[in-house]
């Protein structure tokens, strides 16, 4: 993580700068977007510190929805660059300005090195780590797009068309926000508890109530502890106590190797919830 952090933000220092110099929008574009990466992995590295922080008498569930939360401002941060970015590109592309091909070539260049580099980084633990694997597909989208900065320095360097450059920027940054939309959705939706991406509560609902003795389920609830952790509430109905401790083994076992929730709390009930408001006395007021 120290690594990529590292990186890229010499990258942007030197992309934005060089941008800047070079008058090229599609440059600085890319520097944003990049700048973009760091300060995502910063609030995610810091997030990733908060959640292992033990919980405690006031935050018993610890500090682990900071990363929901971090993915949710990395995606507000990002689609607010964006807008600005293209609001420029527009004033370009109704006055074109002198662009320095080479330097554009040069700089993106180095840009499509770093970011290969840095998705490397990323690649050992993607496949057991969602955040890693978001970074490693994140920084490899990277690497396209420096490589599409440099196609449109060596078109200016060909034909001298100078909109080229903000109609890249536009390009650039329309990619980076259909990419950003979707994260902001699911952070949206991550911090609203819903059921997360991947998980069908149906599904769910139909394999429990398949366990020998449980006869109904009910008060099932799925949500994100964190953006790499699932928590599961749910009622079982199991007429015979004999059976609750084979039923509760059972669902705690299918929920954790069938579905990936290690994170359970299950209830065992020995009749459903409307027969016993059938059955029970009414009180005497």
């Amino acid at each position: 993580m120290a690594a990529g952090v590292g990186l890229n933000t010499l990258f942007v220092i030197i992309e934005f700068a060089t941008g800047f110099w070079a008058g090229s929008l599609a440059l600085v574009a890319d520097a944003g977007h990049n700048a973009g990466d760091v300060v995502g992995l910063l609030l995610a590295w810091g997030a990733s510190q908060l959640a292992r922080r033990p919980p405690s008498r006031r935050y018993t569930w610890g500090f682990r929805r900071a990363t929901i939360y971090a993915a949710l401002a990395n995606a507000v941060l990002l689609l607010t660059a964006c807008g600005a970015i293209v609001w420029e590109a527009w004033h370009r592309l109704q006055s074109p300005e002198p662009v320095a091909g080479p330097v554009m070539i040069a700089v993106a260049a180095v840009g499509v090195a770093i970011n290969t580099l840095t998705a490397l980084l990323f690649m050992r633990g993607r496949e057991r780590d969602a955040n890693l694997r978001g970074a490693f597909l994140h920084m490899a989208a990277d690497a396209a797009v420096s490589a599409g900065v440099v196609v449109a320095g060596i078109a200016i360097m060909v034909t001298g068309w100078t909109w080229i450059d903000p109609l890249v920027s536009i390009a650039i940054t329309l990619a980076i926000v259909v990419g950003t939309w979707d994260l902001f959705r699911e952070s949206i939706d991550l911090s609203l508890d819903a059921v997360p991406r991947g998980i069908d509560p149906d599904a769910i609902k139909e394999a429990l109530a398949a366990i020998s003795g449980v006869v109904e389920v009910h008060d099932l609830h799925v949500w994100a502890a964190s953006t790499s952790e699932v928590t599961l509430t749910a009622h079982l109905v199991v007429p015979d106590k004999d059976l609750h401790e084979a039923a509760l083994s059972a669902a705690t076992t299918l929920l954790r190797d069938r579905f990936r929730i290690a994170h359970t709390t299950i209830q065992l009930e020995r009749e459903a919830a409307g027969e016993a408001c059938l059955q029970r006395p009414a009180e005497v007021l």
